[in-house]
């Protein structure tokens, strides 16, 4: 079952938490398009 597959996702990761690329590598291999991809500083 891929929850994501064929969806678009917009990934904005944390710099001090779980970064963009990482969380982009998890729905790319769940099946998403990642459109956007960044990480940010939350403080």
């Amino acid at each position: 079952m891929a929850i994501l597959k064929d969806k678009k996702v917009i990934i904005i990761g944390d710099r001090d938490g779980v970064p963009g690329p990482a969380i982009a590598a998890c729905a790319t291999s769940a099946g998403a398009e990642v459109v956007f991809e960044a990480t940010e500083c939350f403080v």
